[in-house]
Parts: structure tokens; sequence; C-alpha cells
């Protein structure tokens, strides 16, 4: 005849050695997200597509220029002059409309990646007092300086 054990023997973890695990999950977790920052790198990719857009605009800009004999597109000026997707620029701020570079120089005029509205691309296009152009992206985020190229 056996001898029962007035212990009885249970499969499975104590609640002390479940939360001690998850404490020690949400440590590691923690400190991951903040090694990694996900919100800056998503800022920082936003800024090299931005960086990436101003040259675009810009090169399509001299591209036109040098198939028509020198002569920029009529909007750009030595206003600081916001670029609009349609020929209809309500909504931009001194709106400045280049859909002549759309079709031949580009496939279509690049917006800013923080979600621009309506007909505004939150770029900008201006004229120096040099006659160089300068293409600027204003809505930077975690760049030091405004995002421009100036040629």
């Amino acid at each position: 005849m056996k001898h029962l054990s007035p212990r009885i023997t249970r499969a499975g973890f104590t609640l002390i050695e479940l939360l001690l695990v998850i404490g020690i999950i949400a440590i590691l977790a923690s400190i991951v997200i903040v090694a990694i920052n996900p919100t800056k790198q998503l800022g920082d990719a936003r800024d090299a597509q931005r960086r990436s857009d101003v040259n675009t605009i810009l090169n399509a800009v001299y591209q036109y220029a040098i198939d028509n004999n020198g002569t920029l597109p009529t909007c750009i000026d030595t206003t600081d002059r916001g670029i609009c997707l349609t020929n209809d620029c309500t909504g931009v701020t001194s709106g400045c409309n280049l859909s002549a570079l759309t079709g031949t120089y580009l496939v279509s005029i690049p917006v800013d990646p923080s979600g621009a509205t309506g007909n505004d691309t939150n770029y900008n296009i201006q004229l120096t007092a040099s006659n160089r152009v300068t293409v600027s992206a204003p809505e930077y985020e975690q760049a030091t300086s405004l995002i421009s190229v100036t040629r």
C-alpha cells in the first residue's frame, strides 16, 4: 500500500513568478524603445524625403529652363511662393503653379511627407537677388536648419 503525501503538487507558475517575468520584459522593452527612438527615426526619414523632393523640383526647373532657352516658369520670381499641385493655386499663399513641369520633367509634383493637404505641397520656390533658384521645405522636423537647395 502506497502512502499518499498530504502535499499536492501543482503544475504552473506562481503569481509572483509571472509578475517578475512581466516586469523584466517591460523594463527591457522600454530600454529598447528608448534606444531605437522611433519618433526620431521617422522624422529623419521624412526629412530625407524632403531633401530628395527639393532636389527633384530644382532639377526639373533647371531642365525646363534648359529646354526653353533659359526661361524659368513664369511664377518664379523674388517672392517666396508656395508650390501648388494644380493650375488653380487656391489656398496656397502666393502660389506658384509648376504644372508645366509634370509629364516631361516630373511624373508628379512632390508633396511634403508630413501630409500636405489640399492644393499645397508645403514646398516653396523663390528666385534670389543673384538670379538663382531656391527650393525649400519649411516643414522640416529633425533637421537643425531649413531644408533648402539653391542653384
